[in-house]
């Protein structure tokens, strides 16, 4: 039962922290679209919680928006405190995640093995002779 409870606490910071990122982050040079909050994990005890990243772009673009949810995450968490209930605000720890990335790599491989036409018309293999 607390694991489903846990579960529904990290969706709703992350919910939240994706609503909040318009009103926190007010930076000439950013854009809320290039980043996605993939995944929160929250401590049992819900004193930590640490915020999954999935930022497009560059490696330095990526640590200039890195740079910019750090510097606001006690916004963040004033933003979480006044709009979700919950026992403990908890404390963010922002890291970036890869894995939109790694997949997006994963997908061009396997597009680019595209298997050649044989010509052989039915699609059936060829079988005997």
């Amino acid at each position: 039962m607390k694991s489903d409870r846990i579960t529904r606490v990290n969706e709703l910071i992350r919910r939240e922290l994706a609503t909040q990122v318009y009103r926190v982050v007010r930076e000439p040079d950013f854009d809320p679209a290039e980043l996605t909050f993939t995944r929160v994990e929250t401590a049992v005890d819900l004193r930590t919680a640490r915020v999954c990243v999935s930022i497009r772009g560059d490696a330095a673009r990526r640590e200039q928006v890195m740079g910019l949810l750090r510097r606001h995450r006690v916004d963040f968490q004033h933003a979480l405190r006044d709009h979700v209930v919950l026992r403990y605000t908890p404390h963010l720890h922002f890291t970036l995640d890869l894995s939109i990335e790694k997949g997006q790599q994963v997908l061009e491989i396997l597009d680019a093995l595209a298997l050649p036409e044989d010509g052989g018309g039915d699609g059936s293999p060829d079988v005997g002779a």
